[in-house]
């Protein structure tokens, strides 16, 4: 990160900021650590796991070399295994379960996740092989995480795949959600690339309900899983909103990942509105394109933030402020229509609300402005309850209902997982819990299936 007079940072500055931030282990790193690991027999780090990794054999097999199998068994567990080594919050996962918690350090398990898979990236390697066609249509909406782990578990399992995208690229949020210096594009490419081996077809810039409807994609599929994820950020509902220099966070942090970065934002002043992990990529990509001073404000407290506390402590370093029990009244512009100031308001905290959380209480007379060129909107995400109500699917405000065991909606033909199923108040979405949704949808069909396809003489 480039420090110093911003009327001296340079363009090539502005890209390196957005390289990855971690190094991964060297190949002498990666051998001591996974030596240090005692192989646990009832490994609690694999229950931590919501993939159910086999941590144990793949650290096993990174230490005696077989860096393919070690890739392998990462993988085989979880679809999108290369982009959770950098994403998943370890420490309060497998690392945070790992025995030797209580007696020196846990082992580096992302770390070394990340060591067996980039090793396979750099090597080209082709982990699958598609089983036997079964004469089975499946129709996946959705390529990210969720989508992308049903269509890897069920073109394994024999049947014919399609996703369709809505973006250019599939990959969800792995692709354009997450920022490029925790996240870069060519690893969320390369697990799309190990599902499109398994002969699963990828139909990119199709959005269903619109260049496809959906009664084609029911007509021409057996079964349909729908895994589309959550939309834009909604509205603030304040003055101000449509002014020059107010941003969804969503595509803010879509444009670092797929458009030359560029200087707008350097020496400027810029605020986020919101205190989960989008808004902490918003932050932190401010900083890293050159503001001056980054703001997020939050009607909460440090208590009620859903973003992970490595996401904080890493903002906190690249030098984002905080402040807490602040709300957004009113976006201020200039006679040209550009952002000069926000005004906002202290809060207190009063009653817990239906999700639990106390509700932020506006307190008079204490508003107050700041000077800021940018405003950056990381609410949340509304829902597609307009594609839900084409499927004629029953939901909760775009919450779709779904059997907790089998995955199926209303609709017996369709099927959900991901974020389309992730109810409010409940924290925000794990991209590691999204991709074994997907597997188990997957095998929550194949025993359907089974179960309904008669046996023969």
């Amino acid at each position: 990160m480039s420090k110093g007079n911003v009327s001296k940072i340079s363009y090539e500055d502005l890209q390196v900021n957005f390289h990855e931030v971690h190094p991964g282990l060297t190949n002498q790193e990666a051998i001591e650590e996974s030596n240090r690991c005692l192989y646990c027999y009832d490994a609690p780090c694999i229950q931590a796991c919501p993939t159910g990794i086999d941590i144990p054999t793949f650290i096993k097999k990174i230490a005696s070399g077989n860096l393919k199998g070690s890739a392998k068994t990462i993988m085989t567990a979880n679809p999108i295994g290369a982009s959770c080594s950098r994403v998943c919050p370890t420490e309060e996962l497998c690392e945070g379960a790992c025995v030797l918690n209580d007696s020196t350090k846990p082992i580096m398990i992302g770390n070394l996740q990340r060591y067996a898979t980039d090793w396979a990236i750099k090597n080209d390697q082709v982990l699958f092989q598609a089983g036997e066609k079964n004469g089975k249509k499946v129709a996946v909406v959705g390529g990210g995480p969720a989508g992308l782990s049903a269509a890897r578990e069920l073109a394994l399992l024999g049947y014919d795949v399609t996703i369709f995208e809505a973006e250019d690229k599939a990959g969800g949020l792995n692709t354009y959600g997450i920022v490029s210096f925790r996240l870069p594009q060519n690893i969320s490419f390369w697990e799309v690339n190990q599902v499109e081996s398994l002969d699963v077809k990828i139909r990119t810039n199709t959005r269903v309900g619109a260049d496809i409807s959906v009664e084609e994609i029911m007509d021409q599929h057996d079964i349909v899983i729908l895994a589309v994820g959550m939309s834009k950020v909604p509205e603030l509902g304040i003055d101000g909103e449509d002014l020059d220099g107010v941003y969804d966070a969503i595509e803010f942090v879509k444009a670092t990942k797929t458009k030359p970065i560029d200087s707008q934002f350097l020496g400027k002043k810029a605020v986020v509105i919101g205190a989960g992990n989008t808004a902490i990529d918003g932050a932190t990509c401010s900083v890293r394109l050159g503001s001056e001073n980054v703001k997020i404000l939050y009607r909460r407290t440090l208590e009620e933030m859903t973003a992970y506390d490595f996401e904080y402590e890493f903002a906190k370093q690249d030098g984002v402020e905080f402040r807490w029990l602040t709300a957004p009244v009113k976006i201020i512009g200039d006679e040209n229509g550009k952002v000069k100031a926000i005004e906002c308001v202290k809060m207190v905290l009063g009653e817990p609300g239906e999700d639990g959380r106390r509700r932020p209480v506006a307190l008079e007379g204490s508003e107050f402005i700041l000077e800021v060129d940018a405003v950056i909107k990381a609410i949340g995400q509304s829902r597609y309850v307009d594609l839900l109500e084409q499927f004629e699917l029953e939901h909760s405000g775009g919450v779709v209902k779904i059997n907790p065991q089998t995955y199926q909606t209303s609709n017996q033909k369709v099927f959900a997982c991901g974020d389309v199923i992730f109810g409010k108040g409940q924290g925000e979405a794990m991209v590691v819990s999204a991709a074994q949704q997907g597997k188990d949808t997957a095998y929550a069909i194949h025993q359907l299936v089974s179960s309904t396809v008669p046996e023969t003489a």
